[in-house]
């Protein structure tokens, strides 16, 4: 796996956001962390970032107008042939259809439950 040099956080929720961005401050991450309250504004700057950055991209499932499960379809052409960029569901279900549906998304390469610790973070960073 990608050891990554920016995050990129897709979350509706502020608080999650701030608090997830906290996890991956305290791991030790000095480097980019971007946040998107929701799908299609995360979609719009992946179409213009030039993804050669390795990047780890965290997505919540449960947002309003576009969910996780709809941003990675439409996100998929974009970052199919982009090795440098991993996609992580970021959610609060533990439910097994949503792990099932995520695992059948070829760009989804984890799914992990809500909330982000400075240990799984350590451990994406190589320093776990």
């Amino acid at each position: 796996m990608v050891v990554p040099q920016r995050f990129i956080l897709v979350d509706d929720n502020e608080a999650d956001n701030v608090y997830h961005e906290i996890m991956i401050r305290r791991a030790g991450f000095t480097g980019d962390v971007l946040v998107f309250e929701g799908g299609a504004e995360a979609l719009a700057f992946l179409r213009t970032d030039p993804l050669d950055l390795p990047t780890c991209l965290f997505l919540d499932i449960n947002m309003p107008l576009m969910d996780g499960f709809e941003f990675a379809l439409k996100a998929t052409p974009l970052l199919s042939d982009k090795p440098t960029v991993v996609v992580m569901m970021l959610t609060s279900s533990d439910a097994a259809h949503d792990r099932e549906r995520a695992g059948e998304i070829p760009l989804i390469q984890d799914f992990v439950t809500k909330p982000l610790t400075v240990e799984r973070v350590r451990e994406l960073l190589g320093a776990g």
